[in-house]
């Protein structure tokens, strides 16, 4: 490879770190704001003091967690080209990424039960917040799902023998969805 395609390339591997980047901090802003306004709304005489999170959200939590962990050992595999224990373990993220939603719609349904809504009459402002943050949460992790069946696909296909970036940045887009699950789950167990 010549001097100026390889420099083409640093450029090329740099944009695209950095486009996820700022993505991830998008993302992060949207709810530093989100979680700040919640922080600001527990002033207001009809915020709900004594509320529990679902327990499904605990389960939420577990299952998140050991997805980075599952992704982590398909990222330790593909830098060794081994493409089954690779889709092995992508397989295995990708399931732990529906059984995490799955656990957050019993969250939700658990929250139902209890007579806690989003909107209407019998919704207060901290149901309200906790539907939004929780929901904006599943639209990134669906969007996460996305990367995650692209990155199989093109596992199956060894487009990660040589060049694995494309693969570096599912997994840091991954881990940074559960550890955005983190946060909220610590967060709206502590700021009551």
């Amino acid at each position: 490879m010549d001097l100026n395609a390889q420099e083409d390339r640093k450029k090329h591997i740099r944009a695209k770190k950095m486009m996820l980047l700022f993505s991830m901090l998008s993302i992060s802003m949207t709810f530093a704001g989100l979680t700040s306004a919640y922080i600001v709304s527990k002033s207001r005489p009809d915020w709900l003091i004594d509320f529990q999170l679902p327990s499904a959200f605990f389960i939420s939590t577990i299952l998140i967690i050991s997805s980075s962990f599952s992704i982590w050992r398909a990222k330790k595999n593909v830098k060794n080209n081994n493409i089954p224990t690779t889709s092995f373990w992508l397989g295995i993220t990708f399931l732990l990424a529906i059984a995490f939603v799955i656990s957050q719609f019993s969250g939700f349904q658990e929250l139902i039960s209890k007579g806690y809504f989003f909107t209407g009459a019998q919704s207060t402002v901290t149901t309200s917040f906790l539907y939004v943050l929780a929901v904006l949460h599943l639209v990134h992790v669906f969007a996460g799902m996305i990367v995650l069946i692209v990155v199989f696909y093109n596992n199956q296909k060894n487009k990660y023998n040589i060049e694995k970036l494309g693969f570096e940045l599912a997994v840091t887009f991954w881990h940074f969805l559960g550890f955005l699950w983190l946060y909220l789950f610590v967060f709206l167990n502590f700021f009551r």
